[in-house]
């Protein structure tokens, strides 16, 4: 250690100047001010310096005392022309006391080497006398223990001249007696007087400080405390008071001065047990702790804040005061603690030996707690390790701020100092935690876990700050973007940095960092996006940000509790997920809901307008259904567009929104057709052949014709939305679609393959169908096919149908007439329809033409009337009819043609039939059919619409268009049907 030392009078000039325990040339060096005594205040106005030389006599008393020999008092001048290693031949040479004794090497000091400190340069002989150093003029180092103890704590030459002469006084007249026997301040008011100072302004202050201590030591601090009609302590205080108003004549055995003494002996003679010859003046709580605290900061070198070498010595000394001070080893290692630690803080923290020899210190005191249950050790103990834990703790709360790479080394012992001083205060002073001692509390892992969670907080809330600075016009990144890169840093930095080091004493130490960076970032991210209300790129960007930050904070805190006894599963609890996915996957669907509600306004909009004009395009198809195809297709590009790092599974989402979509338009198309029944006539009422009479009408009259049912869109002119041409153009626009949707799946899969997300077998197995389109087109073809044919056949041919086909003259109104009419109809069916659906409606079409051929034969009206010869015409006709369709093997597949006639083929039979055999099927039909009928007794069967030779209704309309008496008989005997509607 270098000390310089500096001349007595410049230690004089300092003496008084010094504030706290903080030594001036610290002060002047250091970077960090001392932190506030942890000792009770004293409540009176005794400075450092008061307090420092009142301890420097304390000191001188009870080395005296302590050694074989008196004490003799040698000039400071003569000390130092001594050689530091000879007993000079003078009076100092004669004297053995402990301040006179010649300081060792402090390379053998076993104190330093327990607390793990380091000896100095100066032991090691650098710049000291005898070491071969170069350095000129090397500082002069202190002879005695006296002499460093005296630079230590700042005593001028003057100063401590006076203490021992006045020692060697009260020696000389009270021989033998002790220090501890004495009342310091007592006595040395007795033995000097104002002409012993150089000026008056000294003796006063001089003479105010002995009497504020006696004030401090006997009146607000004893021992044992006071009564309160003690008549010793009034008097004292009276004469206290009255020595501030007038100065109390010092330095005599004058009558005010005996009455001091008298009073002062009878208080500082008290004791608990009454049996005690000592004095008690300087060891009542706190204010032994004061003094005693300027004795402990003499182990302190003045100028670098380090342990002296001489700490053995030094150490000696200070014992030997503690019977004085009422000190023991617990008091001392509490007040050695503090200092330490404070002088480790006045360091600037960078002289981590002083922090690791408090650690130590500490470790004694934890002992000590232990054993003890005084109140005023407990008391000052919990304020002093509340005031080492209050400095950590500001620090640890928010360790970012306070270490980096340059001083992460201290960090170690500042948490380690922390949490023992915090282990202490819980468990050996918290009457609480005794109480709760069952549930096995650790200390350690709760404060550490306070420290990581607030300091990680407050980094949070400073990268927040950043973040919004960072963002600009050059920079547009989005703020939670850019904290969560920040966070990710900031994680892989705790973890390592910081956690390493809080592992002693959280095995979870990066797993909690990370759990709370995880909230804190959680908390923003929740707020951003409550706000949302559409998908745009930075909104995906903050997301997918997020997302990746999960991800990474994660991975560590399962990295950190694999050895954990839950496998971690606490802390993954602790971080539910931000499900960014959930977030990005909620605005896509309402982009999706946007897209496919403006699709289906637009389906609304645009068919209202749709003419189905066959003259638009060359494939005559609606140009509505082209520009829907050409909308979806813009959907799905602009989705395969978007952002996200999940189209594969939103994808569904938005092809059921477009399938409804194509559904909606299908379904709207077909819808203003009508359907088969709405061109199906009503059948008239039965009736039966006027026998004998020709059914012949006059020319004003018009046949009776079959009602039939007709759309409300049913006009005939040419822009008749359902005019043949219109019906062709909605047929081929179904089958367009149709065969659209196939393109639509092919672009989906290939655009499924080129998003960012996509895996090499993203499409494997994938099924793509727009199966409510592919069922409406489906099902619209049929309908329109099938209304088509029912319209063409049963309004636009029904002229032919129902006023000529039969009527009157069997074998003269044959089926040519309709067949004629049928030509065009199949040429405009075959040039316009396309070839994938022409079959169908010309299917279609033969079915309605056959229905409607056997309509008339079964419920033309009282205008027709067959006899059993009219069979022939009638099966050549219908022969006719089927050749039509088969157009000698270029027309519809003959099975095909042969099924669609099977019902009528069926039928005809019937009418070759006699009438007798016809009624005797009839009724024997009908009775058992109905057990409740019989044959003379049979109810009128109803109409089902389902023509067969087995069917009770089919046979009776048979007979009821009969030329023949029999049949006319039978009809109204059995039912008196009418001849005529």
């Amino acid at each position: 250690m270098a000390r310089l030392f500096r001349e007595s009078r410049r230690d004089s000039s300092h003496s008084s100047s010094s504030n706290g325990f903080l030594p001036p040339a610290a002060a002047a060096a250091s970077s960090s001010s001392a932190l506030p005594s942890p000792f009770p205040d004293l409540g009176i106005a005794l400075s450092a310096a008061d307090l420092r030389e009142a301890a420097y006599e304390v000191l001188v008393a009870a080395s005296r005392t302590t050694g074989g020999k008196p004490l003799t008092y040698i000039p400071q001048s003569s000390a130092a022309a001594a050689p530091p290693a000879s007993p000079a031949s003078s009076a100092s040479s004669a004297s053995s006391a402990s301040l006179q004794r010649s300081l060792t090497s402090a390379a053998a000091s076993k104190m330093k080497k327990a607390l793990g400190l380091r000896s100095s340069a100066s032991s090691m002989g650098v710049g000291s006398p005898g070491s071969g150093g170069k350095a000129a003029g090397p500082p002069r180092r202190p002879a005695t223990v006296g002499e460093l103890m005296r630079v230590q704590m700042r005593v001028s030459e003057p100063a401590d001249a006076r203490i021992r002469r006045g020692l060697l006084r009260i020696a000389a007249s009270q021989l033998g007696r002790r220090a501890e026997s004495m009342v310091l301040p007592l006595e040395f008011l007795q033995q000097f007087k104002a002409s012993d100072f150089p000026d008056p302004q000294e003796y006063e202050a001089w003479r105010s400080r002995n009497l504020k201590l006696l004030e401090a030591g006997l009146l607000l601090h004893p021992l044992v405390p006071l009564n309160k009609s003690d008549s010793s302590a009034q008097r004292l205080r009276q004469i206290i008071r009255g020595a501030y108003d007038r100065p109390l004549e010092t330095g005599k055995n004058s009558e005010s001065m005996q009455s001091l003494r008298t009073s002062v002996m009878s208080l500082a003679g008290r004791s608990h047990d009454g049996t005690s010859d000592g004095c008690h003046w300087a060891d009542g709580f706190p204010l032994n702790l004061h003094l005693y605290q300027m004795l402990v900061e003499a182990c302190f070198d003045n100028d670098e804040g380090t342990v002296v070498d001489e700490i053995d010595e030094v150490m000696e000394l200070l014992k030997k005061t503690w019977v004085i001070l009422g000190i023991n080893e617990m008091l001392h290692n509490l007040c050695f603690t503090w200092a330490l630690f404070n002088h480790f803080v006045m360091s600037g923290q960078v002289d981590i030996e002083l922090l690791s020899a408090a650690e130590n210190q500490l470790a004694e005191i934890a002992k000590d707690a232990k054993t003890t249950k005084d109140p005023n050790y407990c008391k000052v103990l919990s304020s002093t390790l509340s005031s080492i834990m209050g400095w950590t703790e500001k620090r640890l709360l928010a360790y970012h701020e306070t270490f980096n790479t340059s001083n992460i080394e201290s960090m170690q012992g500042i948490v380690s100092i922390g949490v023992s001083a915090a282990r202490v205060l819980v468990e050996d002073i918290s009457h609480e935690y005794r109480r709760r001692r069952k549930e096995e509390t650790d200390v350690a892992r709760s404060r550490v876990e306070t420290y990581i969670r607030s300091s990680l907080r407050t980094a949070f809330a400073q990268r927040m700050e950043e973040a919004d600075s960072k963002r600009s016009s050059r920079n547009p990144t989005p703020v939670l973007s850019i904290l969560a890169k920040d966070i990710g840093d900031l994680a892989i930095k705790e973890k390592n940095l910081y956690s390493p080091i809080l592992k002693t004493w959280h095995p979870l130490a990066s797993g909690v960092a990370v759990a709370t960076l995880h909230s804190c970032y959680g908390n923003e991210l929740k707020q951003f996006v409550a706000g949302l209300t559409e998908l745009t790129p930075d909104t995906v960007q903050v997301l997918k940000s997020a997302d990746k930050l999960e991800k990474d904070l994660v991975n560590i805190a399962v990295e950190d509790s694999v050895d954990s006894d839950d496998g971690g599963k606490s802390l993954i609890r602790e971080m539910p997920p931000y499900e960014a996915e959930n977030a990005i996957a909620n605005l896509v669907k309402v982009w999706i809901k946007e897209r496919v509600d403006r699709l289906k306004g637009w389906v609304d909009r645009n068919l209202k307008q749709e003419t189905w004009n066959p003259g638009a395009n060359r494939e005559n198809f609606a140009p509505s259904s082209v520009e829907m195809l050409r909308v979806i297709g813009e959907t799905l590009d602009a989705f395969f567009e978007l952002p996200i790092p999940i189209h594969p599974a939103l994808l569904p989402d938005l092809t059921t929104g477009l399938d409804r979509s194509l559904q909606l338009y299908v379904s709207k198309a077909k819808s203003g057709c009508g359907t088969r029944n709405s061109f199906m006539p009503q059948l008239p009422p039965l009736t039966r052949c006027e026998v004998g009479s020709k059914l012949l009408f006059k020319k004003k009259e018009k046949p009776q014709n079959l009602q039939v049912r007709v759309s409300q869109n049913g006009t005939t002119n040419g822009n008749d939305p359902l005019g043949l041409p219109q019906l062709c153009v909605r047929l081929n626009t179904l089958q367009y679609i149709r065969g659209e949707l196939e393109n639509l799946e092919k672009k989906i899969k290939t655009c499924l393959r080129n998003v960012e997300s996509a895996q090499a077998d993203i499409t494997d197995g994938l099924d793509i169908k727009f199966e409510l389109c592919q069922a409406a087109c489906q099902e619209g073809i049929q309908q329109i096919c099938e209304t088509t044919a029912y319209k063409v056949t049963f309004y636009d041919l029904g002229h032919v149908l129902w006023d000529t086909l039969y009527v009157g003259d069997t074998a003269t109104n044959r089926v040519e007439v309709l067949l004629r009419e049928l030509d065009p109809v199949l040429e405009t069916i075959s040039g316009m329809v396309h070839n994938k659906v022409r079959n169908r409606a010309i299917t279609a079409l033969m079915k309605a033409t056959f229905d409607g051929f056997l309509l008339v034969l079964l419920a033309g009206g009282p205008l027709r009337a067959f006899t059993r010869q009219d069979s022939q015409v009638i099966e050549d006709d219908f022969r006719a009819l089927r050749d039509l369709y088969l157009a000698d093997g270029d027309g519809l597949p003959e099975e095909l043609v042969d099924k669609a006639s099977s019902q009528v083929k069926n039928v005809l039979p019937l009418f070759r039939a006699d009438s007798e055999s016809l009624i005797e099927r009839f009724k024997r039909m009908m009775v058992e059919s109905n057990r409740s009928a019989s044959k003379n007794r049979l109810p009128l069967p109803p109409t089902t619409g389902h023509w067969s030779p087995n069917e009770p209704n089919t046979v009776l309309r048979v007979l009821c268009y009969r030329s023949d008496e029999t049949a006319t008989k039978f009809l109204k005997k059995t039912y008196n049907l009418p001849k005529k509607i």
